[in-house]
């Protein structure tokens, strides 16, 4: 048996379509453009990669993009000025703060400042919480976690009644999606560095989201036939054969898993393209409930 793959990149381009369609649709009837506002903080080249590939994105699908770039010297204030100031534009309707922060500036802090309205890499305390609670939804999602779900759901993967073995508990990707799991009726069991006997746990996965940052950690031989596969993982290794002199592979050995898996995403090319493109849909919808309800206040 040989994996379906999920492409990422297929289902990104058609939802970006689409979002700049609702963007268009917004400045046609606004007489401006949504936009989101970035906080960058530091010297980490793949935060300031990703706010790059961020400002792109936002030009195609017309979407505004003002981004404060500051050294890896910078205060809790520079921060916290940085945060508010996009707050206060009314032109900018979706904020994301780029993590990880320098060491001493509050990440927790800096994340409870952004407006709840504008918070749209969902990562605020509220958002969070109403996210691990029964009958309440957040306002917005963050978006490597939704993406992982949407591309699950693009290959009609059951999910309710699943079980579901995330691999990683970081705040930005194993807990949210472990929490988006057990909201869609998965049977979550989350694995971490502390778990014992990680190959025998992922044994039992019907559904596995690899996200500890480790290159081609889960081996085909740790997994359940037909198990579906989303690989989070995005790690440089050296590879003298390629043209570069190294390549990109996920968490999962994909060699050995594409043999056993029912489905299994790209690296690259699977959540990577996702994670941006849910960043824009959420700036999107954030443009239209602010305009609507300062409209409706008038």
């Amino acid at each position: 048996m040989t994996a379906t793959i999920i492409d990422g990149t297929a289902v990104a381009d058609r939802m970006r379509a689409e979002i700049a369609g609702d963007a268009e649709r917004f400045k046609h009837k606004y007489g401006y453009a949504p936009g989101l506002g970035a906080v960058l903080a530091g010297d980490d080249p793949a935060s300031a990669q990703y706010v790059r590939m961020k400002r792109r994105a936002c030009e195609k699908v017309g979407i505004e993009s003002v981004t404060f770039e500051m050294t890896a010297d910078s205060t809790q204030a520079d921060v916290d000025a940085a945060i508010q100031s996009l707050n206060e534009n009314p032109r900018v309707h979706g904020i994301l703060v780029q993590l990880p922060l320098p060491p001493q500036v509050d990440e927790e802090r800096a994340l409870r400042l952004v407006s709840l309205e504008k918070d749209v890499d969902g990562f605020h305390p509220v958002n969070i919480g109403k996210l691990a609670m029964k009958g309440r939804e957040p306002t917005f999602t963050p978006a490597t976690p939704t993406g992982c779900m949407l591309l699950l759901e693009e290959i009609g993967t059951p999910i309710e009644g699943a079980h579901a073995v995330v691999l990683g508990r970081s705040n930005i990707v194993g807990l949210p999606v472990a929490m988006m799991l057990q909201k869609a009726n998965a049977t979550v069991t989350i694995c971490h560095s502390r778990t014992r006997d990680i190959p025998g746990m992922i044994r039992q996965a019907d559904i596995l989201i690899a996200a500890i940052g480790k290159p081609e950690y889960v081996k085909g031989d740790w997994l359940k036939p037909g198990v579906v596969i989303i690989d989070v993982g995005t790690n440089r290794i050296d590879d003298p054969a390629s043209e570069k002199g190294y390549r990109w592979v996920g968490d999962v050995d994909f060699a050995s898993a594409n043999q056993v898996a029912g489905a299994i995403t790209k690296v690259p090319g699977g959540v990577g393209p996702m994670t941006i493109t849910m960043l824009l849909k959420n700036t999107v919808k954030a443009a239209w409930t602010i305009a609507e309800t300062l409209e409706s206040s008038r």
